[in-house]
């Protein structure tokens, strides 16, 4: 089977792409289809027109218009469409009901109305886009929420399947009036790759090895900045000696925020503000943690994402301390592969965090176990294999 997936923007910086979209597509490949990844460079224009193989898969990032953002839309997503149908692809897949791709997916709805042989379309969801979700994050237009909203509920009506990657996201295509057959449950998964080199990033950020040490691997958003001080601080208290790995960077100055409370509450001294690192490095530093904390307040946004980050750290085989929001109990069975928190309580995750410093070696044995049950139950494998089946399930003429 040929199969194209349309990115929602280019391979370079975000993580959509390297994080979802490329293991799908070697494992579909490894079952003997062909994908083709189709993406707008926005991000990185650089790469406009250029066409690279990643681990195998090929992906044609199409010529950006020279126009402005407004007046490039419709030419970049036509641009989209000739790209994928240039393929002849048995299926499209959209990835993020939204944007470019999405233009170029409304496109193929409306000739496929009208007759016109058309590849089976398929979308894939990994955020609720529309009102009370990612929109409210971001600084777009009126116009361009409005239509975020609109595409994100037009085109999952009207696509022969949908891949979401989330039990709430689940629900919110059920309530948009989606079949239960059209849908499939497609989480973030891992892959089993090798442990990263701790010793490496320690030295690097001079930790003495046996200084204990807690990740926060974050974009910031996903929390209140306040209760990420209160638990941090309620942590130093109860290990002084404790070293705050900062990995990851936030969009409205939050890393100012965090050394400003820590200044004033008196932790200063144990902050590593690491900022934004390399995809490859990322491995070295989860190997530093002995534990990691994920806050994530109980709203539509977090109760909606997968996050990737997550099935990072826990695949590292780091004992993780996350609120128990969303798809986070999917991934974290309290006590056995993961320790969850009460969003409501700052005191819940500080004690979990403190528990598993105080005792590494229970700590090691818990991430061992999420290490192992998070590659048993989600690798993009069989993930990969369940997707092959729902598009021959789902196949239209």
């Amino acid at each position: 089977m040929k199969i194209v997936f349309l990115a929602p923007f280019g391979i370079r910086p975000k993580g959509t792409v390297i994080a979802r979209m490329i293991p799908l597509a070697v494992e579909l490949q490894a079952l003997g289809h062909e994908v083709v990844i189709v993406a707008p460079p926005y991000t990185n224009p650089e790469d406009s027109g250029k066409t690279e193989v990643v681990r195998g898969v090929r992906l044609l990032n199409v010529s950006l218009p020279a126009t402005g953002k407004a007046l490039s839309a419709l030419p970049l997503a036509w641009r989209m469409f000739r790209s994928a149908l240039a393929e002849k692809p048995d299926v499209v897949h959209l990835f993020k009901p939204k944007g470019y791709g999405g233009l170029a997916s409304m496109l193929m709805i409306l000739l496929r109305r009208f007759g016109l042989r058309m590849p089976n379309l398929f979308v894939d969801t990994d955020d609720w886009e529309g009102k009370g979700g990612m929109n409210d994050l971001h600084s777009y237009s009126s116009a361009e929420k409005s239509l975020f909203a609109f595409q994100e509920q037009w085109i999952s009506r009207n696509a022969v399947g949908i891949t979401v990657a989330s039990r709430e996201l689940e629900n919110l295509t059920k309530e948009l009036g989606v079949p239960n057959n059209e849908i499939l449950y497609l989480p973030n998964c891992v892959e089993n790759s090798a442990l990263g080199d701790g010793a490496r990033v320690r030295g690097k950020l001079c930790i003495v090895p046996d200084a204990p040490v807690a990740m926060l691997y974050t974009r910031f958003f996903e929390f209140s900045q306040e209760r990420l001080h209160l638990t941090l601080s309620g942590i130093h208290k109860h290990v002084p000696d404790v070293r705050f790995m900062i990995v990851g960077q936030g969009r409205h100055g939050e890393e100012e925020l965090l050394l400003t409370a820590a200044r004033a509450m008196g932790f200063a001294e144990s902050l590593l503000m690491v900022g934004w690192v390399e995809p490859s490095d990322i491995p070295d530093y989860l190997a530093v943690a002995d534990v990691a904390v994920y806050p994530l307040d109980d709203t539509l946004v977090n109760r909606a994402k997968c996050p990737a980050k997550l099935t990072e750290i826990i695949r590292a085989g780091v004992p993780v301390v996350v609120d128990r929001v969303g798809q986070a109990i999917e991934y974290v069975k309290d006590g056995a592969t993961g320790f969850l928190s009460d969003p409501a309580q700052v005191e819940s995750m500080v004690h979990g965090a403190v528990n598993v410093l105080l005792d590494k070696a229970k700590g090691k044995l818990v991430g061992e176990e999420g290490r192992r049950s998070l590659l048993a139950h989600f690798n993009w494998h069989d993930s990969a294999t369940h997707l092959s089946a729902f598009y021959l399930w789902r196949k239209k003429g």
